[in-house]
């Protein structure tokens, strides 16, 4: 099981949490492709940790590395078509409890009343994700400041994209 999904969200969910963020808006038509640099900048995220994450949204199809001058990271599709389970399990995925977690051999593959009812309550998450697509968290209605803290001098209203190809 994945210890993340109860505890505290540490740095490594930065990167995902930034494909959600406003300010990082997975756009539809955006005018250019972001860098690792850039994202790493605005998500605070360190550049080699970032890349690995991107590297594994890469291998997803989720997000598609453009090399050269104007290139870097392009959504494959439209936010749309992607779900937030897609990009979570692209980047670190949810487990589920499929054995005793305690390793108790008597237990084997059958769960204890506690655990199947913890491997339920994922399954719950799983399905929550797998029914929601990145548009919807864009456009829902927020209040809140973004998931990132953005670098002084940065314009944090101003909306920075990762396009479609």
């Amino acid at each position: 099981m994945g210890a993340t999904l109860f505890n505290r969200p540490t740095t490594g969910h930065r990167p995902a949490a930034a494909l959600f963020d406003r300010r990082l808006h997975l756009a539809d038509q955006a005018p250019a492709s972001r860098t690792t640099d850039q994202i790493a900048t605005a998500t605070l995220v360190p550049k080699a940790y970032l890349s690995k994450v991107l590297q594994g949204l890469c291998q997803a199809n989720i997000v598609h590395s453009k090399r050269g001058l104007g290139g870097g990271m392009i959504l494959t599709k439209s936010p749309s078509e992607l779900t937030i389970l897609d990009v979570i399990n692209a980047v670190e995925p949810i487990g589920r409890i499929r054995e005793c977690p305690l390793g108790l051999t008597a237990h084997g593959v059958r769960l204890c009343p506690l655990h199947k009812r913890l491997d339920n309550a994922v399954a719950l998450v799983e399905k929550a994700f797998r029914q929601t697509t990145l548009a919807e968290i864009l456009t829902e209605p927020t209040d809140s400041r973004p998931l990132c803290d953005f670098p002084s001098g940065h314009d944090a209203s101003t909306t920075m994209s990762l396009p479609v190809t």
